[in-house]
């Protein structure tokens, strides 16, 4: 039996160590994942000279199930291997024909399989067991938005890259979910860095990027911690005036995070420790209590509460329930006002 639950990371593993399966079956949201992982095939498994007649790419939109079926039965010429890519194969229709090739696939074939913006019917268990038995069926999800600065510090250090807290959020409140275009843009960052100096910083977001190292999500939530009504004012004026800057939908998940970290600390053994705090709330180093150390000084516990329920009434409003006509940004003053006063 195939594994059923591949990662992105076993698949690779297992393709540089150049052990290749009958059928790749890609599916997702995310293309990101998808189009490594077939790139990668594309790239690797045969050498350049064997590419003109052993690698084939089709298209689901145009071709029928049959003639991919046709194609990954062929014999490779002078090569031990081929390699039928399928792209776009969420517009095939005709998948019993598919099936009854996954339930005898050809060894000498590499048969890499497309299907983004999707996945299978989960009802179609015999088809989704006759791909399993047959290779691997990767489903390739979105990344969530507490994910992103995980990702880019990773991508960032498999190039020897270092980052700092701050220059990640700013990337990742900028660019989003869109893992193409985050990776294009941390790219773009990359080439601009000089040799004997490999670090990302606010400064180089701000040229590189186009994202205020000043007027910012993260800047917004440092003033609130610190409770700076002033300096968070100046932060929602310049949003009003640059949508693209900051908007609710990515300040509402920052400030959760945080001040539900912050309930949790106020549960501490020892709230007065900032190792301890660290600890309780499983942080890699003291200096990530700061901020909550911080906030257990300028917001009562009860007033954490409160904040919290608001949090969730915007959260809701700004997706139309219970909110005939309030625009994002006055909710997000509404929001700013009840956490500072």
């Amino acid at each position: 039996m195939a594994e059923t639950k591949a990662t992105y990371d076993s698949i690779m593993r297992d393709l540089k160590a150049r052990k290749f399966a009958p059928v790749y079956y890609l599916m997702g949201d995310e293309p990101y994942y998808i189009d490594k992982i077939c790139d990668y095939i594309t790239d690797n498994a045969l050498a350049p000279e064997e590419r003109d007649f052993n690698q084939t790419v089709l298209f689901g939109s145009e071709t029928p199930a049959a003639q991919v079926v046709e194609a990954a039965r062929r014999y490779p010429m002078m090569s031990e291997k081929q390699v039928v890519v399928v792209k776009e194969a969420q517009n095939i229709k005709q998948t019993d024909v598919l099936q009854k090739y996954f339930e005898k696939p050809m060894t000498s074939t590499i048969l890499v399989i497309c299907h983004k913006n999707g996945k299978i019917d989960g009802r179609k268990r015999e088809y989704i067991k006759a791909i399993q038995q047959a290779g691997i069926i990767f489903e390739s999800v979105k990344l969530k938005d507490y994910q992103l600065p995980a990702f880019i510090e990773q991508y960032l250090k498999d190039r020897k890259v270092s980052i700092d807290p701050k220059s990640t959020q700013l990337i990742a409140d900028a660019i989003g979910a869109d893992l193409s275009r985050l990776t294009g843009e941390l790219d773009k960052v990359l080439i601009s860095l000089p040799e004997n100096d490999r670090r990302v910083t606010p400064q180089v977001v701000e040229d590189q990027i186009g994202v205020s190292k000043d007027f910012n999500g993260f800047e917004l939530r440092d003033a609130i911690v610190h409770r700076n009504v002033f300096k968070a004012n100046q932060i929602i004026n310049y949003f009003d005036k640059n949508p693209k800057a900051g908007s609710i939908y990515s300040l509402l998940p920052l400030l959760f995070n945080y001040f539900q970290n912050l309930m949790v600390a106020y549960y501490s053994p020892n709230r007065n420790s900032q190792e301890a705090v660290a600890g309780w709330l499983e942080m890699k180093s003291p200096w990530g209590a700061k901020d909550y150390m911080t906030g257990m000084k300028n917001y009562s516990g009860m007033k954490v509460m409160q904040i919290i329920s608001k949090l969730r009434e915007i959260d809701a409003k700004s997706k139309g329930l219970d909110n005939a006509n309030t625009p994002p940004e006055e909710l997000m003053r509404e929001l700013i006002f009840y956490i500072l006063h």
